[in-house]
């Protein structure tokens, strides 16, 4: 502890008498509580997309929706997994008629994912059902308050990519 702090005050470092910053462990365990339930959303999502998908295929969905047609190699250099775990899961995708792949017009060798009309349509189903989700579960939060999180939350994600 530093001196003229006492205990469970912060000293100037940030740090409490216990030598942990009680800001950075609140945050980490809100953080794993998200998490947690993000993940077992995205399932549930993916899921309702097509029973047979697993929970990652979501966030593939949305990555899609908003980015248009990408590589795979791209896809998984943005979702952090290796070339294999990314081909099984846009293998998987395909064989339900929710993504295609097409020739890369820049590079014949290597094609293009995009979500077919029928994904489409699946995903932004879905999308609108949580979206519904979201409003209801945050109805009693200002609109600048929603705004404030999610800018939060990208710069958190900003940062974490950098």
């Amino acid at each position: 502890m530093h001196e003229g702090s006492t205990a469970g005050e912060a000293d100037p470092k940030g740090e409490s008498g216990g030598g942990a910053d009680q800001e950075f462990l609140a945050l980490e365990r809100e953080l794993t509580v998200f998490l947690r339930r993000a993940r077992a959303s995205s399932g549930e999502m993916a899921r309702e997309v097509h029973p047979e998908l697993e929970p990652a295929a979501y966030g593939l969905f949305v990555r899609l929706e908003e980015a248009g047609q990408q590589r795979a190699t791209e896809l998984a250099g943005y979702f952090g997994v290796g070339k294999a775990t990314m081909s099984r899961q846009l293998r998987a995708l395909e064989e339900l008629g929710l993504v295609t792949r097409e020739p890369d017009p820049a590079d014949g060798r290597a094609s293009l994912v995009r979500l077919t009309d029928e994904g489409v349509a699946r995903f932004r189903h879905v999308r609108d059902a949580r979206r519904d989700r979201y409003r209801s579960k945050l109805a009693g939060w200002d609109r600048g308050e929603v705004a404030e999180l999610a800018r939060l939350l990208h710069q958190l994600n900003a940062r974490a990519e950098g």
